[in-house]
């Protein structure tokens, strides 16, 4: 398996499709290229150090409704829309809703090269975010019930006291629970176990 990145090229033009894989491989990464949204879609999978260049005019499924697609997938792919119909209300559209960058054709090749770059790197971002993430979660779901809302508590910032009373238990169940937090969790410090927690998902 190579190790190079991969970037999806999704374009329903056939000269574009061909002159970014050129362009790309000769950047030493690696191409796939779909002419269409429904085909990107049926071949998509997790990729490490990937984005993907989409066009927004498409048939049957353009670019911004395939964004949308993967979003609504839980799909993480670094987006840059490729478009000779661009506007500036759309491509605000596309950012907001995560787009790396909207850019239009022609586009030269260091423009383009820059922002693939900056897209490989935004995905290398949130796969290390990721691994954080599951990590943290993994850590947590050891946890007692009861250890988490401790863990809660203490991470907002409350005194054994205040979580004690809150909790209806004794000051001494607090702090024994608090102890086999850390030593579960691995945290050495109320800070470590903050981030812990909101690496995790809890709502803290």
């Amino acid at each position: 398996m190579s190790d190079d990145p991969t970037v999806f090229v999704v374009d329903d033009d056939p000269a574009v499709r061909e002159s970014l894989t050129l362009l790309l491989e000769q950047e030493n990464i690696d191409v796939e290229a779909f002419d269409s949204a429904e085909a990107f879609l049926a071949a998509c999978r997790p990729v490490p150090s990937s984005c993907a260049i989409i066009d927004v005019r498409m048939p049957v499924m353009d670019g911004m409704q395939l964004q949308a697609e993967l979003s609504k997938r839980g799909i993480t792919l670094p987006v840059i829309f490729l478009t000779g119909h661009g506007d500036i209300p759309m491509s605000v559209r596309a950012i907001k809703a995560g787009a790396v960058d909207f850019l239009t054709k022609p586009v030269t090749a260091n423009a383009l090269l820059e922002t693939v770059h900056a897209a490989l790197l935004e995905s290398d971002r949130l796969k290390s975010q990721a691994e954080v993430n599951q990590s943290a979660q993994a850590r947590v779901s050891c946890l007692t019930q009861r250890e988490r809302q401790v863990m809660v508590l203490a991470v907002q910032g409350l005194a054994n006291k205040e979580i004690a009373r809150r909790l209806g238990i004794s000051h001494r169940t607090v702090e024994i629970h608090r102890a086999r937090i850390m030593r579960k969790i691995g945290a050495e410090t109320l800070l470590d176990l903050a981030h812990i927690a909101r690496a995790s998902g809890l709502h803290v």
